[in-house]
């Protein structure tokens, strides 16, 4: 994976799904080399907060609302018929609701946190690994500037991944009641949040590039299969406690190699053609 910075666009021939998978394990090692490492506190803090306010919201919130009903409810005759259906119908889709809107709200607030951490440290990968640095230009004004570009583009994401959650959204609860199609609900979920996480992370290193939003969604289309395979690896360590917690700067690190070692020769080989 390591190509030269004068490499032609087919440095990688046609990179796919398992390309992409490597590029994201590959962030893991470059978050933890030196110089990079103060990139990667903030938003990891930011990380570990947000988690654990999400559970304890999540258990007060649940916890509470089946408490309430059990006390209005539980003593009825028609008791039993409402324990069955809040078990087997409320619950599931109390939490299937709950967590898609904890997902979207504590990921909104989480990455417009570490948006401006999360360019720098892009920027830091890219510098370290193609010799080149950005266009960007020095001083206080350019740093607010920046901030400001990177809450605006976090923005976007969002508004792009709500308009388009909904939808499945919906499809997901008329699903729910539909035996068998609603075994295809988590594999839908999954390579919906696949995808945006591929377009999360590699906003960062090609916004850093003057790319703008719509740009970036058409070049990771042009290469769907290599862009699934990281945003599905990105997408897999959420799942998993702990690991979760580096998710964030490990995906930033590894979308900055792809842009360094790939998507830029990608670009000038488009913009030439």
């Amino acid at each position: 994976m390591n190509t030269p910075a004068n490499a032609p666009a087919t440095a990688l021939g046609n990179p796919g799904f398992f390309t992409g998978i490597g590029y994201f394990l590959r962030g893991f090692a470059l978050i933890g080399a030196a110089g990079t490492r103060r990139f990667v506190i903030v938003p990891l803090t930011v990380n570990i907060a947000l988690f654990i306010a999400a559970i304890w919201f999540s258990i007060a919130w649940l916890g509470g609302q089946i408490e309430q009903i059990t006390q209005e409810w539980g003593g009825e005759w028609y008791g039993s018929v409402v324990d069955w259906l809040l078990y087997w119908v409320a619950l599931p889709l109390a939490l299937l609701l709950m967590l898609v809107v904890m997902f979207y709200t504590f990921t909104l607030l989480g990455n417009l946190i570490a948006a401006p951490f999360n360019g720098l440290l892009a920027e830091k990968i890219e510098a370290r690994m193609s010799g080149e640095r950005p266009d960007t230009q020095g001083g206080i004004l350019a740093l607010l500037k920046d901030i400001g570009a990177s809450f605006l583009s976090e923005l976007k994401k969002q508004l792009y991944f709500a308009t388009r959650a909904l939808p499945l959204l919906a499809l997901t609860l008329l699903l729910f009641f539909i035996p068998l199609f609603n075994l295809a609900i988590g594999p839908l979920w999954f390579l919906f949040g696949a995808w945006m996480l591929s377009i999360e992370y590699s906003d960062f290193p090609m916004a850093n590039n003057g790319m703008r939003f719509p740009q970036i969604r058409a070049t990771l289309s042009a290469r769907r299969l290599f862009a699934l395979g990281f945003g599905m690896a990105a997408m897999t360590a959420t799942l998993i406690p702990i690991l979760n917690f580096f998710v964030m700067p490990a995906a930033v690190a590894g979308a900055s190699a792809m842009w360094a070692d790939y998507w830029r020769h990608h670009r000038a080989h488009a913009e030439e053609g």
